[in-house]
């Protein structure tokens, strides 16, 4: 690809590279989050039995979270697909996937090989993998959530520091007030 430098010698190449990644980005974590919501949203009472295994949550709070979760999932992967409103969904999608992790560490720790529940409710008694696997896997959705947090929210606020012709943007005019930018 080549870059152009527009005025002031600033690049606008870069810019130009980092919407793909977030679109890459955005859409590979809401095609995870929806994928994975969708047994356990055909199979609540399965789920339920995976959210019991964690051995986490008071029994009261089981079947909410095993209603509620997938619910969730989807809705979140749909809004991190469609852009709308990116930034509460890049920030829950983030805090879900530190609780999953979590869970899977706090599993870990204590000794107990749980079928995870993430993308099928209905574990496989042939050869499940091991709590580390998913703790392996889990990490790169971190590093993937953490990459749609950091553009959404991180690289917006380094931009109001910069000039406003430098993001390609016309400075405002005298009689417009900077603090109007809402």
């Amino acid at each position: 690809m080549t870059e152009t430098v527009g005025k002031g010698g600033e690049n606008k190449g870069a810019g130009r590279r980092a919407i793909p990644w977030l679109l890459l980005a955005r859409l590979a974590l809401g095609g995870i989050f929806i994928y994975s919501s969708a047994d356990k949203i055909l199979h609540p009472g399965d789920f339920a039995r995976a959210v019991y295994n964690y051995q986490i949550l008071p029994r009261a709070l089981i079947n909410l979270a095993a209603i509620a979760l997938p619910w969730a999932e989807l809705a979140l992967g749909l809004c991190l697909v469609t852009g709308v409103w990116l930034p509460g969904a890049a920030l829950f999608t983030n805090l879900l996937l530190w609780a999953f992790f979590a869970a899977l560490l706090v599993n870990q720790v204590r000794g107990i090989d749980v079928h995870c529940g993430c993308f099928s409710s209905r574990p496989d008694p042939a050869s499940p993998p091991p709590t580390a696997w998913y703790l392996v896997r889990d990490s790169v959705f971190l590093l993937l959530g953490g990459s749609v947090f950091f553009r959404v929210f991180l690289k917006p606020r380094a931009g109001k520091n910069a000039s406003p012709a430098a993001d390609g943007q016309t400075p405002p005019s005298e009689e417009q007030s900077p603090c109007l930018d809402g």
